[in-house]
């Protein structure tokens, strides 16, 4: 059984762990953009983004209190524009299962969480990135039902 919840400071070191796991899969990915072992935030970053209401983190914890997994999400309203419509897109901006702990539903409890935290705070959709070196999170996405907004593309010098 896992707990879905807001996180809270006592949560920082172990999203910590996370962040660096991601970073790992990153790095190991495109060593030629990110550096490793690096976590992008530190822990006074990660205590403001932990307290703001339009940066919510959410945590899955087991049974035990072990922090398995966290979802970063960034409220992104889209200000009067010609061109677009004024809808309110939730971000997630980063998405970790502890390595330890994939395949055990985890990753679906976090997202159906968030999915349940836009729908009642009357957003209109869920974005998020995935890099082309990390396969299993597309495919993971792509078996939540998320489908390709749109596509960055690159040419290397």
């Amino acid at each position: 059984m896992y707990i879905v919840r807001r996180a809270e400071i006592k949560d920082t070191d172990a999203i910590l762990k996370l962040l660096l796991q991601v970073n790992m899969v990153h790095h190991i990915g495109r060593p030629d953009i990110f550096n490793g072992p690096v976590t992008k935030y530190n822990g006074e970053e990660l205590a403001q983004i932990i307290s703001n209401d339009e940066t919510p983190v959410f945590v899955c914890e087991e049974e035990n209190g072990q922090v398995a997994g966290h979802a970063f999400c960034i409220h992104k309203p889209v200000p009067e524009d010609e061109l677009f419509t004024d809808i309110k897109t939730l971000y997630i901006d980063d998405i970790c299962v502890d390595e330890n702990y994939r395949g055990k539903g985890i990753g679906r409890a976090l997202y159906d969480h968030v999915l349940n935290y836009a729908k009642q705070n009357g957003f209109y959709n869920i974005t998020l990135n995935v890099w082309e070196c990390n396969p299993g999170a597309k495919k993971f996405y792509e078996s939540l039902g998320m489908s390709v907004q749109k596509i960055g593309m690159e040419y290397i010098l």
